[in-house]
């Protein structure tokens, strides 16, 4: 017999068992069909409790298991079969106890913004032209990480520095589950190696900052156009003649919060202008976001989601082909691997380590 009636747990899923069902019906109707908007809602609605479906009905039929190799155990009479049960129930029972870790996990409240296209803005730090060239080479790991993982991508905006790489670029992700990736890479990264232009073969330390902004609707943020002020330049680099002699390059500055947002990279003004305007509104969600997180509870608030810039998160020792995860204590010797764009298993270690502070503090909020 199921206990998922006698479980809170597992109670709560068979809930949204009973919401995932009304969800596949409503969708099946010619309404929905013909409604493109809420069709694509109620799919994400259905793709986000199908896994808790699944768990469940592992559960159900584990449970029953359970109570079939219990009765075998007690009544069979051979002990040889009764012998077989018993093995049966521990392997029963430690599965019912990865089940219960699994879907602890999976109920734990999802960030809102994981599925969305993000902007990453990469600027240098300190190190002088080094910092320069450093950043240009973690907008290259960034990029070939998204392109990996067929995610299409575009620069917004790029400053260069005289001496090479870039003063700022801002690179922009789009595909589902972009945000959920690149949020661990916001904060400091700090590179240790010899510079080309190093003649005495010395290390030298430069950092570059990373933030990681979600793409944010026009729906999430109400921006009224008598509080921008756009300025229009020529656009130098790259691009031939044209450039140089139409004004393309768009400057907008948000004047209530003071936000500036420079977009040269589109030869129309016109694009350049919806592209700066994405980035802006991407500041303004963030700015938004950041400050309801500081209003919540510290023991909830996440470890690299806050766009918390001030912090050292990696040290990239290219000497010792090393590459070091301050926030966890991880050494990877595989450096190289990671800036062709390997960053998965970095990713990866991150994500697993806020998981688990994350189910450890909704843990104790269940026991307080």
């Amino acid at each position: 017999m199921s206990e998922t009636a006698f479980s809170p747990m597992w109670r709560q899923i068979a809930l949204m068992r009973d919401r995932f069902e009304a969800v596949e019906q409503e969708m099946s109707t010619p309404a929905v069909a013909m409604d493109p908007s809420r069709l694509q809602k109620l799919g994400r609605e259905r793709s986000q409790l199908e896994p808790l479906i699944g768990l469940l009905s592992d559960y159900d039929k584990t449970m029953d298991n359970i109570a079939q190799a219990g009765e075998v155990a007690r009544q069979s009479g051979d002990p040889e079969m009764e012998a077989m049960a018993r093995a049966e129930l521990d392997e029963l029972r430690t599965h019912l106890t990865e089940l219960e870790d699994e879907a602890k996990r999976a109920l734990l409240p999802k960030d809102p913004n994981d599925d969305r296209n993000v902007l990453i803005e990469i600027r240098a730090g300190a190190g002088g032209d080094e910092a320069g060239l450093w950043a240009s080479d973690l907008f290259r790991s960034y990029a070939r990480y998204a392109e990996a993982r067929k995610w299409k991508t575009g620069m917004v905006s790029a400053n260069e520095k005289p001496g090479g790489g870039f003063k700022e670029v801002i690179l922009e992700v789009r595909g589902a589950g972009a945000f959920s990736r690149f949020k661990y890479e916001s904060g400091v990264h700090r590179v240790q190696r010899v510079p080309a232009t190093e003649a005495q073969g010395r290390v030298h330390t430069s950092t570059a900052t990373v933030a990681v902004l979600p793409e944010a609707e026009a729906v999430d943020v109400e921006i009224v156009d008598a509080d921008i002020r756009m300025d229009r330049f020529h656009s130098g680099g790259a691009g031939g003649q044209n450039v140089n002699k139409v004004e393309t390059g768009v400057r907008l500055t948000h004047e209530p919060s003071g936000i500036v947002v420079t977009c040269t990279d589109e030869r129309s003004q016109l694009k350049n202008r919806l592209k700066a305007m994405s980035v802006l509104r991407a500041r303004l969600y963030d700015m938004q976001t950041r400050e309801a997180a500081q209003e919540r509870s510290d023991a909830r608030r996440s470890q690299v989601g806050t766009g918390d810039r001030a912090e050292k998160i990696r040290t990239y020792n290219f000497p010792e082909n090393r590459v070091t995860d301050h926030r966890i204590g991880l050494t990877k010797h595989n450096l190289n691997l990671v800036m062709e764009g390997q960053l998965d298993e970095l990713i990866d270690a991150v994500a697993t380590a806020e998981e688990a502070k994350v189910l450890e503090a909704s843990t104790l909020e269940g026991v307080a």
